[in-house]
């Protein structure tokens, strides 16, 4: 009986993290020291939307599901690339865009370091 609860919470969970379109893959936190001086959190993300203002290097703003559209930064090093797996130039992506971005966030900021492209140009 205790199995099948468990199975089906897990399923449960399983689904609604992807009827979100959000899906976190790592999470590490790392704290220093009984002063509490030193406190890391990275937590690694992706998530879809449509392109609202682009700044390629500086920033990119989505349309999501949320209510408010979502700034992100980029990271030193960020990979563009198509549906398909095919790398581009950050001068194919435009406003209206529909893309998928890959992000770390570290504190208040979420950093890019993949922007997929998943529509045709």
């Amino acid at each position: 009986m205790i199995k099948l609860i468990l199975s089906v919470t897990f399923a449960t969970a399983l689904i609604g993290s992807m009827a979100l379109g959000q899906t976190s893959s790592t999470t590490t936190s790392v704290t220093s020291g009984s002063n509490g001086a030193t406190e890391t959190t990275t937590t690694t993300t992706e998530s879809t939307g449509t392109v609202t203002e682009f700044t390629p290097g500086h920033a990119l703003i989505l349309k999501t599901e949320a209510a408010q559209p979502v700034q992100y930064k980029f990271s030193k090093n960020v990979t563009y690339v198509t549906s398909d797996g095919r790398v581009i130039e950050a001068s194919k992506i435009r406003k209206d865009s529909k893309v998928h971005v890959h992000y770390i966030k570290q504190g208040d900021d979420m950093l890019v370091d993949k922007v997929i492209v998943n529509d045709r140009d």
